[in-house]
This record gives C-alpha cells, structure tokens and sequence, in this order.
C-alpha cells in the first residue's frame, strides 16, 4: 500500500460548473493550482463539497482520471469513492486505485441506516478487496446514521489500509475515545473547519476543510500552528476567519463556498438542482465578510 501522510489541510474541493451545467475542468485547474501554490497538504475530489451527490458516475471517473493526471504528484489526491451501495464504493475504489489516486474518502453509506456491524462489513469488505490507503467519512447530519468510535476503532484494527477518519458528528467526546483507543496508523481529522482547533488539541491530526477553498493560505497556516502547539497564534487566524466559516453553512454548502468563489473571479457561481446560489442578501454578507478577511 502507498504510505501517505495524513496530517494538515485537506481541502475538499468544489466542482465548479459551466453555465451549461457541464465541469468546468479550466477552472477546476486553477482551484487546483490556487491549493498548491498555497502549500495545502491536499485536495479531496468527488466529496460531499464537490457535489457527489449530484455528479454521474461518469463525471466522477473523469474528475479523478484529469485530477491525477493534472496534480502530477503535486499535491495529495484523495477521491471520495463512497455511496450508499457497497458494490458501487468497491467498484469507485477500484478506479481510484487503477488511475493513481492517492486514497480514498469513503462515507458513511446513507439512506439505508445500516446497523454497526453493517458498517463495519461494508468497510472491511472494501478496506481488504483494495490496496490504497483508505480515510472514513462519518457525518450523521448528511447520512442519518453515526458510526460510533467502537465502531470505528474496530475497523482500524482489522483493517491497516484504513488510515484515518474524517469525523463530522460534532461529538468531541466520540472523538477522543477514537483518538484513545485507535492504533497507531490511524489519525482522526476533523469534519468542521469550527472545531479544528479544538480537536487538534485533543490529538487530531488536521482537518478536510471547506473554508480552505477560498482561504488556503491563511487557514492551512491556522492549522500548521495548532499543529505545532502554538494555539494563540492559531486562534488569532481562527478568529479573522469565524465568521466564514459561519456563512459557509448560511445556506446549504457547497452554495456558499461558491459564492465566496466566485466574488473572487475564480469560477462562476453555478451549482445543480436541487441547491441553489445563495440569495441576495447571503451574497452581501459573504462579500462583506470577505472584504472585512481581507480576501476580497
């Protein structure tokens, strides 16, 4: 298995759209440079910020093929390759694996509301039918069921090639047991750019960010901070940035993040049905906070 280091800002990164509703792969590439060239440890493709829940099969297999090859060893690349259908995820795996992705983020399956043991069966058939290095995505407000640390702890002590959970329960008590109880090769990242900090400091290891999207030098240097223990000047940054990363959920994400995006002159401000562009008047506060950032 390929030996990744899971530690940092990992953006999960927007798929912008033309007017035509098709990807915008020319200004996907610059999200992409925009992420390297403010030294972002990596990028996740296809995730829930990415708009999975929308994208064909087919946009999927090719945003990963044009993000590997485009990256070029650049910048890590992790491919949400999760659904709510087993078969579906292994075979997603699969193609991450064959077309050189880094790893993989795998969610929670939702809708069906499977048990634990479930869950567990569904992560451990995946985890040992592919080689590539494999992160857990636990968000219960998206997925209607939370995977518990038990759970979680289970599926890192029998399977090695998962690496690492992306926990967006909110639950920091669920998320010391894991930091507690997990074995070595597993860090937990946080699921809420709001609580990277605090979940740092109880032993995570970074964070799958929305807000590093259109404030990747500013964030990504929040976190090598708090990584690094120096939490006063951490939280200085956090604090210039709270208020996006409020606004980033005024509306249902990733509509804000487009909108910030887009003030900025980096894609348009396109996404699919059934999500909209934020209103008018979300739109005048994400570009006074923006302004008042200091990023617009």
């Amino acid at each position: 298995m390929k030996k990744i280091k899971l530690q940092g800002t990992i953006t999960a990164l927007v798929t912008p759209f033309k007017k035509d509703g098709s990807i915008d792969f020319a200004s996907f590439d610059k999200l992409i440079d925009y992420q390297v060239e403010n030294k972002i440890e990596g990028i996740v493709i296809c995730g829930s910020t990415g708009e999975s829940a929308t994208l064909t099969l087919k946009e999927k297999m090719a945003l990963i093929v044009h993000t590997v090859e485009y990256a070029a060893g650049r910048i890590l690349v992790i491919a949400g390759t999760g659904s709510n259908e087993t078969e579906q995820s292994l075979n997603m795996t699969h193609y991450a694996y064959e077309h050189g992705a880094d790893a993989v983020l795998l969610v929670v399956p939702y809708y069906n509301k499977p048990t634990q043991d479930g869950l567990f069966e569904h992560f451990r058939l995946i985890a040992h039918s592919v080689d590539i290095p494999q992160i857990l995505y636990n968000v219960p407000g998206r997925t209607g069921t939370n995977m518990l640390a038990e759970t979680q702890v289970r599926i890192a002590e029998e399977c090695p090639t998962v690496i690492g959970t992306k926990e967006a329960s909110g639950n920091l008590e669920q998320m010391m047991q894991i930091i507690k109880h997990a074995p070595n090769h597993f860090n937990l990242l946080s699921g809420d750019d709001v609580l990277t900090i605090p979940i740092i400091s109880i032993g995570g290891k970074g964070i799958i960010s929305v807000i590093a999207n259109y404030a990747p030098k500013d964030f990504g240097e929040c976190v090598r901070l708090a990584l690094r223990g120096k939490y006063s000047e951490a939280m200085k940054i956090h604090y210039q940035l709270f208020e996006l990363m409020k606004l980033n959920f005024i509306e249902s994400n990733p509509a804000p993040a487009k909108c910030a995006l887009s003030l900025m002159g980096k894609i348009k401000d396109s996404i699919r049905l059934p999500l909209l562009p934020v209103s008018i008047e979300n739109k005048k506060k994400i570009k006074e906070a923006l302004i008042k950032a200091e990023l617009l």
